[in-house]
């Protein structure tokens, strides 16, 4: 479900519109998070790390209303829930789409993600279909060969987009401490760094449980 807001009467409004008429209105930033505890519990339950780390991300997401606005011909709407579309690495080093819908409860999420992943691996090319086209979805990526502290995605400039885009990238240890890159791109006309920054900590706090 989702709902309308009324631009007129929004805060952002000169924001909103200040930034849509950019040419590339998304902005970017990368942060290392602790996910020790997360690791562990993880490895405890013998669950895997990567989905549990993704639906963190994504239960975090879901509790900032600004991650849940999209643009829609030319209107806000706000999602009552988001859900995620990753990218999925097949045994020949190619990708394809995949969508996961948000489940409050991890092992119902990791069940239905896992069922998703394999249907993915044994197909070819993108897997573009209208669930993975969805507005009401993050578009995740992972990049576990490289731990880096800097991003940028491929867009076509002429696609309205508004969807945020979440990558992680190779976690490494620091000396009993395990850090996870993550990078966060999001349209400014929806929110600016303090949004992210809620995010994050938000994020931050589901990782320490």
């Amino acid at each position: 479900m989702k709902k309308e807001l009324s631009i007129n009467t929004w805060n952002r409004q000169e924001h909103f519109q200040f930034f849509s008429r950019f040419e590339e209105p998304f902005f970017s930033l990368v942060a290392n998070l602790d996910g020790t505890v997360a690791y562990q519990k993880a490895k405890t339950a013998d669950s895997s790390f990567y989905l549990y780390y993704l639906y963190l991300s994504l239960a975090a997401a879901n509790t900032i209303e600004n991650f849940r606005y999209r643009i829609e011909a030319e209107k806000i709407f706000c999602y009552d829930s988001i859900h995620a579309s990753p990218t999925v690495l097949r045994d020949d080093k190619t990708f394809g789409f995949s969508f996961l819908e948000y489940q409050p409860d991890f092992s119902e999420f990791a069940h239905m993600a896992n069922a998703a992943i394999q249907e993915v691996k044994a197909s070819s090319g993108l897997n573009l279909n209208q669930n993975t086209g969805r507005p009401d979805v993050i578009h995740y990526s992972a990049i576990p060969w490289i731990t880096f502290t800097g991003l940028s995605h491929a867009r076509s400039f002429s696609f309205k987009d508004s969807v945020p885009k979440i990558t992680f990238g190779k976690y490494f240890w620091d000396q009993n401490k395990l850090l996870l890159p993550v990078s966060i791109s999001v349209h400014h006309g929806l929110m600016d760094g303090y949004h992210v920054s809620e995010f994050l900590k938000k994020y931050q706090e589901l990782l320490n449980a």
